[in-house]
């Protein structure tokens, strides 16, 4: 594929056209439109749609654009740091974070890392839907127990238990088979769970369960259950004010945080150098309560 013809493609699909796309490179509208050709022909396929005012992208356009153009901004940004005898980290850097975790630990790590690497814009968006990195962009995603993706690699950078809690007002449950049914607050897309298997000094405790609330955050599940709705299983810092309790740690629950990115061999300089700072952030790979 030639790499020209897809650069000069990127360039009129990310304007929206071939006038704008010409004012921003320079290029002349007759070159953009014979290289945008060109790589047409070589591929075989449409990729713009081209009418009297407008153009659009079509569905294989759309496709291709996406698949490349964050490929071709690491590539160029390497070429830059080449030629500037340097390798340093510059650029947008645009990671995507569980709403959770940006909000009691991302802050000061996004400022750290900032101060550190001046040349870097970041930008973090707090979103508990699970991105696609190429499509939406991102050169970094957070993710809590990831399933496999091969499309992925990254490291864990936090380790924690998962604790069933419970604001001080909420009844502790007794245990005996005839209890009660505990109010639970869960996640909306979590699967319905009749039992709830809690572990005390070594004991494992089953306790019946009604869900009271679904929320579709865990940052919302968090506020919930600190005004009394229900438990819930979460990690938690409000046990040493005693604004929560602790009913005892959830069993084969252990929560790792993992910061990914895509598995080209290009690394860019910025995301390699993200991926150590936030693991030295947290060098035991645990919060502190």
């Amino acid at each position: 594929m030639d790499l020209v013809a897809l650069t000069a493609f990127n360039l009129v699909a990310a304007h929206g056209g071939f006038g704008r796309a010409s004012r921003a490179s320079g290029q002349s509208k007759t070159t953009l439109s014979r290289r945008v050709r060109e790589l047409e022909d070589a591929l075989g396929l449409r990729l713009i749609e081209r009418g009297s005012r407008t153009l659009r992208l079509t569905e294989d356009g759309g496709t291709l654009h996406a698949r490349t153009l964050g490929p071709l901004a690491e590539v160029e940004e390497a070429g830059l740091d080449v030629a500037a005898g340097l390798s340093r980290p510059r650029g947008l850097l645009r990671i995507s974070c569980p709403v959770l975790v940006a909000h009691i630990a991302m802050g000061k790590v996004v400022a750290g890392f900032g101060a550190a690497f001046p040349d870097v814009q970041i930008e973090l968006v707090a979103e508990d839907r699970v991105v696609d990195l190429v499509e939406d962009r991102y050169d970094v995603v957070i993710r809590i127990n990831p399933t496999g993706d091969h499309g992925l690699v990254g490291r864990v950078f936090l380790r924690d238990e998962t604790l069933l809690v419970a604001a001080p007002s909420v009844s502790r449950p007794s245990g005996r088979q005839d209890a009660a049914p505990l109010p639970a607050v869960l996640l909306a897309r979590a699967a319905t769970t009749l039992t709830w298997i809690s572990a005390t000094d070594g004991k494992t405790r089953t306790t019946p369960l009604t869900p009271r609330l679904r929320l579709s955050s865990l940052l919302v599940i968090h506020d919930a259950v600190r005004a009394g709705a229900g438990a819930a299983s979460l990690v938690s810092r409000d046990l040493v004010d005693g604004t929560l309790v602790e009913w005892g740690m959830v069993p084969d629950r252990q929560i790792e945080a993992w910061v990914l990115h895509t598995s080209r061999r290009l690394v860019s300089p910025k995301v390699a150098e993200f991926v150590r700072f936030l693991c030295a952030a947290f060098p035991e790979a645990r919060l502190v309560r």
